[in-house]
């Protein structure tokens, strides 16, 4: 039986968009569950890896968003069994919230292109690390997380201090997108604040 991994997507216009293309380079099986659409949250014994996307909903939502709760008993599980988890943007704050981190609204959101920094855990991680120190990115967020008890921050922005972290070993949560291909840059036009524009070295060919 083929190990599964499961991307959780909250609403239709954030799909795991260039994750989704490096998963199918590299051979994964990935499974798309709808949250949005009322799919289930897989049980941590189905699962190979966890990727959980963003959503303009948050981690305060909870209880008005039973699969919230369910998510959150998901990627604390996983985080134990070191089955490696990626958090982007609402998925980081749910994984930082899974760990016992806060998560509150931040002192401005950030939106748009920009960039982080990695700190030096960030330059040491094996899987940051070889970015170098700056990263362009694209933001979309008006919460933030703190770094869960243990974990490595290994990034920041100007307005944000903690811009990602790990986990254990395999377990990282991102609070910018790094999933932004042209197509998913186009379709986020109309929600994004009016003047917000990607330049190049924010789009890709894919």
């Amino acid at each position: 039986m083929t190990a599964t991994w499961f991307v959780l997507q909250h609403v239709s216009w954030e799909p795991a968009g260039l994750i989704a293309v490096v998963a199918k380079e590299r051979g994964l099986s990935v499974e798309v569950r709808r949250m949005d659409r009322g799919d289930s949250v897989p049980s941590v014994n189905e699962a190979a890896g966890v990727i959980s996307m963003g959503g303009p909903m948050g981690v305060r939502d909870a209880s008005l968003l039973p699969f919230l709760t369910d998510e959150l008993s998901l990627l604390h599980a996983a985080v134990k069994r070191d089955i490696p988890v990626l958090g982007i943007c609402l998925g980081a704050q749910l994984l930082a919230a899974a760990l016992g981190a806060r998560v509150e609204k931040g002192s401005m959101a950030e939106v748009g292109p920009g960039e982080i920094w990695l700190t030096p855990e960030g330059q040491r991680d094996p899987v940051l690390g070889a970015a170098g120190p700056a990263v362009p990115v694209v933001h979309w967020h008006e919460d933030t997380f703190g770094i869960p008890e243990g974990a490595l921050r290994l990034a920041e922005s100007a307005r944000c201090p903690n811009q990602a972290f790990r986990a254990g070993r395999r377990a990282y949560g991102f609070q910018f997108h790094v999933e932004v291909d042209r197509a998913l840059a186009a379709a986020w036009m109309e929600r994004l604040p009016p003047g917000t524009r990607f330049d190049e070295r924010h789009r890709t060919d894919v």
